[in-house]
Order: structure tokens, then C-alpha cells, then sequence
């Protein structure tokens, strides 16, 4: 692992007694510079830190020890939870983001990464799905990592999740027969996939109507499983990948 340079921010409190550290979540920091990323982590009065913050070139700063709760999630649920600080490790990439230029994360960055939430997870019990983007727990409001951020390469060296669409063909078929839903079942069609998103971890209605907030959980995940389309439809190709996440780790 490359060396982890100490940076203490004051923004941290206890996490709640016996909760467990199940989550990793994964974020750009939105700002023209690392440096810029660094202050604002740093400064008191911004109320907001995550646990560790990776450089371009790969230097890893430590900001909060993993025991105590970093401010970095807001706002945010994932798999009925919604204290997303209290149990999860927060690790910000140096990225301008959506508003800054956004680019590819490096290849020394996503080294970095890797080794550094290899040992993470090896610390904690942070299985697969709980690998996620902060635009997974808090899709009304973020977009990052971003489109442009390798998930499949992470998931192939052991950290996270992604779609094996070589196989589970049992799912897939069903998935597309889900979507493929005509005027006098689209209620309940619709409703079908709002559930494996919910399955999959999403905050989303199960009712059935196509609502804004559906659009965005769908935006969501194919910004995470099928970046290279961003639509928000609710799709064959979608309802695919979705079912073959939830057949591979049932």
C-alpha cells in the first residue's frame, strides 16, 4: 500500500454503541484541487470530513480514525439504513467533479484505492453490495463518483459488485419479461422492478407509479452498473443487470 500521510479534521463523533462498520462509500470531492478538497475537510466550521482522501498521483491522506464517525454521507439511506456515517468508511478521491471538469480517475488513484479498501474490508464486514457510490445512498442529491469511475475494475479485484451478465440467465430472462409489460400490467410491472431495486438496496417505492424519485434510483444505478447509458428508462438491458446482481448474491 502506498504510504498514508496523517491529516487529522476535527469533524468526527462516536458512532452509535454496537453498530457494526458495514459500508464502504465512495466519493469524488467535487473541488478544483486536492488541496482545495483537503482544507475544506479540515476546516471546523464546514461540518463535513471523510476518513481518508486519494490524491491523482496516489498519496492517501488519513483524516478520522475508522472508529469514530466521519461527516461525509449527509442525507442518505441504503438497505433500510439511514445513519450511512454511523456504519460506514467514507474515502473521497481527488476529482474535480460534474461542475469542475470532471475526468477519468487515474491509474495510480485507482491503484490506491484498491489497495487501501482491500484492507478495509479485510478489517470489517463490508460485504460486496455495500460497496456503493454516495449517489447510491443519496441519488436525489449526488452524482458521484461518476459515470467515469471504474466499478467493474474494483469488483474484479474482490471490492464490490458488478453484474455477471455472462450467466444467470434464469434472472435475466425474467427480468426482461418484468419490463416488457403491456397497458394492463404496467402497475404492477413497474412496481416488480421498483422491488429489486429496493432488494438491491435503493430508498425507492415499491407503488408501481414512475415517479421522479424512481427516475433518479434508476439514474443511480446505471451511473454505477451501466455507465455507459444514463438514461433513467426502465429497460431491458436495466432490469437485466439489476436481476443479475440480485441472482449472484442472493
Amino acid at each position: 500500500m502506498a504510504k498514508i500521510t496523517e491529516l487529522r479534521s476535527p469533524n468526527h463523533d462516536a458512532r452509535p454503541p454496537g453498530m457494526p462498520i458495514d459500508m464502504l462509500v465512495l466519493h469524488y470531492t467535487g473541488m478544483p484541487t486536492g488541496e482545495a478538497a483537503l482544507t475544506r475537510l479540515r476546516d471546523a466550521s464546514s461540518k463535513v470530513s471523510a476518513h481518508y482522501v486519494i490524491e491523482e498521483d496516489g498519496r492517501i491522506f488519513h483524516l478520522v480514525q475508522e472508529q469514530r464517525r466521519a461527516w461525509h454521507a449527509g442525507v442518505a439511506c441504503w438497505r433500510g439504513h439511514r445513519d450511512i456515517n454511523g456504519r460506514s468508511i467514507g474515502i473521497e478521491l481527488v476529482n474535480p467533479g460534474h461542475e469542475f471538469g470532471y475526468r477519468e480517475f487515474p491509474r495510480a488513484q485507482m491503484a490506491a484505492l484498491e489497495s487501501l479498501a482491500r484492507a478495509i474490508v479485510a478489517r470489517h464486514p463490508i460485504p460486496p453490495r455495500n460497496v456503493i457510490g454516495h449517489s447510491d445512498v443519496a441519488p436525489e442529491r449526488k452524482d458521484d463518483p461518476g459515470e467515469l469511475f471504474d466499478w467493474e475494475r474494483l469488483a474484479g479485484a474482490g471490492i464490490g459488485a458488478w453484474p455477471k451478465l455472462g450467466g444467470g440467465w434464469f434472472f435475466r430472462r425474467r427480468a426482461v419479461e418484468t419490463f416488457n409489460f403491456g397497458p394492463n400490467d404496467r402497475h404492477k410491472k413497474i412496481a416488480d422492478i421498483q422491488q429489486m431495486l429496493a432488494t438491491w438496496g435503493y430508498d425507492v417505492p415499491t407503488k408501481g407509479v414512475l415517479d421522479p424519485h424512481t427516475t433518479r434510483v434508476l439514474v443511480a444505478f446505471q451511473r454505477h452498473f451501466r455507465p455507459d447509458n444514463i438514461d433513467g428508462r426502465l429497460d431491458g438491458d436495466t432490469a437485466s443487470r439489476l436481476a443479475a446482481l440480485i441472482g449472484q448474491f442472493r
